[in-house]
This record gives C-alpha cells, sequence and structure tokens, in this order.
C-alpha cells in the first residue's frame, strides 16, 4: 500500500470505530477532532471526513468501502481538512473523487481500486523546465506569478505564489529542472521566511480568494448554433442541462467540451453509470483539439466517479473539481466545469443525511439541498485574479430529473441559481433531434450581456434576427396543437407559411450533426448568415402568402433545397457563399412571383409579426 507522503496525523488524537452504516461509521475520541477534518479509518486507513461532533462522539462519511471494518478498530486523524494539491502534472490526468490518480493505481494494483490504496497526487519523481518570471529584491504578491513551465503543448503552467503570502523575494531559483517538492523561491513575510515550492495545498469546501468579479460581457462558444445563437452562455456563467433518460445530456456535455473555446476543461462524472464513464475515458483520449489539431487531453482533467463506487465520494468529487478549475483561473485562463450529473450528487447528498437520521425535505433530500447547489454554482463568475490577470469558470451541470419531471426538487433549485436553462427534450431525442433542446422551455439571461459582443463581431442586429426567428417558433407551438387536432391542410395559407417557417428554422439551422464533418461545428459568422438567409426566406414567403401565392409552392423552390442543404455544404471558411445563396434566393423569388411592389418590400422586414399594409394583405385578383 502507498500512502501519499503529503499526509500527516495528528498524534493528539486517538480514536475508535463504534459503528458502522454503509459509507458513515461512528467513532469516539479521546482527543481533539475538528469538523471536516480527514481521517484514516480500520487498519486498511480508508479515508473518511468528520461532518458531526458530540462531544468525544463524532460521525465521519467513508470515501472507499466500508465492507470489513469492525468496531473498535483504530481511526488515525490528520488534522487537516479534505484538499486537494496543486501543481504541475495535473493536465490529462484522470482521477477519482478524492484525487487519486487513477492511472498510476491501475499500474500498481490493477483494474480494481484495493481498499486504503493511494498514490502520490502528483509525480514527485519528474523534472519540469522551470523558468522564474521574478528576480530576487522585488516584492512579491500573493497570487503573482513566480515561474512558467510548459506542461502541455496547449498550456503553460504558471506557478503562483500562493494566497496570503507577501513580502520581499530574497532569493529565486535559476532556470533549469526542477521536481515539485524543490525550492524555486524564498519570501520573507512578516510571519517570517516561507519557502515557494511548485506545490500548493488547498481545502475543496474553502473558494480561493479573488481581487473582484466582473460581469460576464462575452460568449462562451460551443459552435452549436441552438445554444450559442439562441440560449448563449456567457464566460464565467453557469448552465444547467436537464433532461430524463436517452436526451443526450452526455453526449451534449462531450461536444461542449469537445469545441468550447476555453483553455482548460475539466469534466466530472459524478455518478454516473460505468458504461458512460468508460465511454468518455475511452473516447476522450482520442480527440484532437479543433483549433491546434494536438490531442484535446492536453488541455483537460477527468474526474471518474461512477455509480458502483462509494456513495460519499460523489460528494466530494464535485468540490475536487471546481476547486482544481479555480486553480487554472488564477493563473489567467479561462476555464469549463462539465458536471456530469449533480442529481447523482444530491442523491448522494440524501443518502448521507438519511444514515444520520437528519429531518428530511421535499422527497427526501436535505434541507441544506438548495444551499449545497448555491455553494457549487457561485463558485462560477469571471474575476479579476489576485495577480492582477482575468480569469473566468463556467459551470455547466447535467441534471437527472427522475422521468424526466423538471418540478423536481434538484431541478427547481438549479434554476434558482443558474442563469442559462438548455432544457432537454424526451421527444426530440426520440425523432432523433439533436441537440435535443427545447426551444419554448430554454431560456438564458446572458443574452444582453453579449449582445455587444455579437454586434461587433458579425456586424449584425443578432438581437432583432433572434427575436424574429422566436416569433416563428412560438407560434408554430400553438398551431402545433391545431394540427395535431384537424390537421395542417386545414390550416389558413399565412399559418401554413408560419409552420413553414419554424420548420426550415428547426431543420435548417437548430439541428446539428454531431458526426458530420462539415455540420459538427459551426463559427459565430457563419451562424448569423444561416440565419439571416432563412429568414429572408421566410419573410418574403409571408409576402408572397399575403399576396394569395399558396405556402406549398415555396417548398418546390430549387431555393428551398439549397437552403435545407447549405448547413452541410457550406464549410466553416466559405461561410461568404452565404451571400451569393442570399442574393439567389431573392432573385429567384422575384423571378418566379413577380410582384409589382417587390422593390418596396424586399429591403426591409416582412415578418408575419410585422403589421403588414393593407395591399399586401389584398389577394390578387
Amino acid at each position: 500500500m502507498t500512502r501519499d507522503r503529503t499526509t500527516t496525523t495528528d498524534s493528539s488524537c486517538d480514536a475508535n470505530i463504534t459503528g458502522i452504516s454503509g459509507p458513515v461509521v461512528h467513532i469516539k475520541s479521546r482527543g481533539r477532532l475538528r469538523m471536516l477534518e480527514v481521517v484514516l479509518v480500520g487498519h486498511d486507513q480508508v479515508v473518511g471526513e468528520v461532518i458531526a461532533i458530540d462531544g468525544d462522539r463524532a460521525v465521519v462519511q467513508v470515501y472507499e468501502d466500508t465492507s470489513g471494518l469492525r468496531p473498535g478498530e483504530p481511526v488515525t486523524c490528520t488534522g487537516k481538512p479534505l484538499s486537494v494539491e496543486l501543481g504541475p502534472g495535473l493536465i490529462s490526468q484522470v482521477l477519482d473523487g478524492i484525487q487519486r490518480p487513477l492511472e498510476r493505481i491501475h499500474a500498481s494494483s490493477g483494474t480494481f481500486i484495493r481498499r486504503g490504496i493511494s498514490a502520490p497526487r502528483l509525480d514527485r519523481k519528474r523534472g519540469w523546465e522551470y523558468k522564474p518570471a521574478i528576480k530576487a529584491g522585488a516584492q512579491a504578491e500573493e497570487g503573482q506569478i513566480l515561474g512558467t513551465i510548459p506542461e502541455t503543448p496547449l498550456l503553460e503552467h504558471r506557478v503562483m505564489i500562493p494566497p496570503g503570502v507577501q513580502g520581499e523575494v530574497v532569493w529565486v531559483a535559476k532556470a533549469g529542472t526542477y521536481t515539485v517538492d524543490e525550492s524555486l523561491a524564498r519570501i520573507k513575510t512578516v510571519q517570517g521566511e516561507r519557502t515557494i515550492t511548485m506545490v500548493q495545498n488547498w481545502e475543496v469546501r474553502l473558494p480561493r480568494p479573488v481581487r473582484q468579479r466582473l460581469a460576464p460581457d462575452g460568449p462562451l462558444l460551443t459552435g452549436q448554433r441552438i445554444i450559442d445563437t439562441f440560449f448563449p452562455l456567457a464566460k464565467g456563467g453557469a448552465a444547467a442541462i436537464p433532461g430524463g433518460f436517452g436526451t443526450g445530456k452526455t453526449i451534449t456535455q462531450n461536444n461542449l467540451a469537445k469545441w468550447c473555446d476555453a483553455d482548460v476543461i475539466i469534466y466530472i462524472g459524478c455518478g454516473e453509470r460505468g458504461n458512460e464513464i468508460t465511454g468518455v475515458l475511452h473516447d476522450f483520449p482520442k480527440l484532437r483539439d479543433p483549433l491546434t489539431g494536438h490531442p484535446l487531453m492536453e488541455r483537460t482533467i477527468l474526474i471518474a466517479n461512477t455509480s458502483n463506487m462509494p456513495v460519499a465520494a460523489r460528494e466530494a468529487s464535485i468540490y475536487t473539481g471546481v476547486s482544481l478549475a479555480e486553480y487554472f483561473r488564477d493563473m489567467g485562463y479561462h476555464v469549463a466545469i462539465m458536471a456530469d450529473s449533480t442529481s447523482r450528487w444530491a442523491e448522494a447528498l440524501r443518502e448521507i443525511s438519511g444514515r444520520l437520521e437528519e429531518m428530511p425535505a421535499e422527497e427526501g433530500f436535505p434541507a441544506y439541498l438548495a444551499t449545497r447547489l448555491a455553494e457549487f454554482y457561485e463558485r462560477s463568475g469571471r474575476v479579476r485574479t489576485l495577480g492582477g490577470g482575468e480569469g473566468s469558470i463556467s459551470i455547466m451541470g447535467a441534471v437527472s430529473p427522475p422521468g424526466g419531471d423538471f418540478t423536481e426538487p434538484v431541478t427547481q433549485h438549479t434554476k434558482r441559481f443558474v442563469r442559462c436553462f438548455w432544457a432537454l427534450d424526451k421527444e426530440l431525442a426520440s425523432a432523433r433531434f439533436f441537440p435535443a433542446i427545447n426551444v419554448i422551455d430554454s431560456y438564458s439571461e446572458y443574452d444582453e450581456a453579449v449582445e455587444g459582443w455579437w454586434r461587433e463581431t458579425t456586424g449584425e442586429n443578432v438581437g432583432e434576427l433572434k427575436k424574429q426567428a422566436r416569433l416563428y417558433l412560438r407560434e408554430d407551438d400553438r398551431l402545433q396543437q391545431i394540427v395535431r387536432l384537424i390537421g395542417e391542410d386545414a390550416l389558413p395559407e399565412e399559418q401554413k407559411m408560419i409552420v413553414l417557417a419554424a420548420d426550415m428554422i428547426r431543420q435548417g439551422f437548430l439541428q446539428q450533426n454531431a458526426y458530420d464533418k462539415v455540420d459538427m461545428f459551426c463559427r459565430p459568422d457563419k451562424q448569423i448568415k444561416m440565419l439571416k438567409v432563412l429568414l429572408r426566406f421566410c419573410d418574403m414567403g409571408m409576402v408572397l402568402v399575403r399576396k394569395g401565392i399558396p405556402a406549398f409552392r415555396l417548398r418546390e423552390m430549387d431555393s428551398y433545397q439549397v437552403l435545407m442543404r447549405m448547413k452541410t455544404q457550406v464549410a466553416n471558411e466559405e461561410a461568404e457563399r452565404l451571400d451569393q445563396i442570399l442574393k439567389d434566393l431573392e432573385q429567384e423569388i422575384q423571378t418566379q412571383f413577380p410582384l409589382e411592389d417587390w422593390e418596396t418590400v424586399s429591403g426591409r422586414s416582412t415578418g408575419f409579426y410585422t403589421e403588414p399594409a393593407k395591399e399586401e394583405r389584398e389577394a390578387p385578383e
């Protein structure tokens, strides 16, 4: 058994097991225990955390299997809270919920993790090429960059002065190769001289300090049209992805991890089925970064915590992931967290709470469920770091409501703390419509925050385009109730045109094929040009319908087929072709349907929500 060398014990604490209930262990201590202190339980020294204290008795939640433990076995106290070890070597790692490196454990113990086994969280033997960024005699501030390390081809690791440390730099190591435990600098502080290495330890439940929290001002681009255009997530924002079984939560998060423009990706598989986590672990190392061509793992950390692992470790995995994210955010990077799924995390809270005999709230969840969700999502944000740079954490948490019921407590509480809600629809998924995001039930409160970025980047009034498209979709949603009863043929021609327009927007813009080489990712400029062309066709079609032309005539046009295929036939680098498609579209319509007043209506918006002129409402003789 290999024990992490950074773990220490507290000789003033002597404790023994008095009772065991699943992952909850009751102990009696003859020393001083602290709340949330890490202890090593039993002869195998399995890792646990103190979650309740009553006099000389305490309750410990254990992060490993408790099978075989017996009352009377010793409990060793460490005197430290549950912490993560931060430093170079985290990127490309596969960790469990308490930051044990699974690949190194696999190499020493095989496929299954033996109880009590561990390994150094950071490789103590590997040397890193270090280049100092500060000189002796300078004044060092907390969070300041001490030096840099090329950790991977995609990421430069920036060694920082830990929070709370400031003073005069009295010695700096020269450029060279060092291990994580070797000294890089000595700083004279008010409390005395402090030696700085590459390693920082940080309590997972404690947010890292920042200088200032900033308002979001730009989108986290994902390449998914329905998200970027209709329901954008700002860098530093929080989003929920709720959906029942089979709606595509994991696939959606995988696509977001691959294509979003974050510098660092942290994927937390929290309590999901083993085959899903296996798929992630199998696929991610093979993925290529779309911008550089390097393996995506060169800027990714995976936290694997399957449903057959001890339930208490699920609760820890969320905090482990967000603590790692804050570390890279403080370097000045933009970090994206994919948590799949927070419902399994909430179920772990419910099980632990039940074994503690706490008073249950809705559906048996503990009364503090909302507080824990708030603590997690509030650690997202765009900030000014202690070192003066700018970084952000964007959190995308999947929610798995039983039976797809969005009224259950986890979904409802999550909606209180996120500003972006991507509601996955079982009917859309069954129809093979992906991403299966329901346009009516979803929303984003970041629209105004990112509007300026879209206007500056594309030169278009994106807000008006989205407003017009949403009106078509919402009116169609209302009409579908009638269509189900009496059929589409019974609708007036203008309403048929609304149904046609909404179908074109859904099929030609919102639906996206994750396996098509062209359609899997869509740049912002292409997204807006596509939407503009589609809406132009729909607007001109509405004029024709109001002049008495049947809506079905529009489906027979060559332009209709071109528009429905352009998402897969126009590459991102060829977005200018969409301008020519728009010109060809207008020319074909004006040629096939010559109206005397085309010149007056062709240059303005003629959407169905615009009150048409009297002459436009009259059908031609």
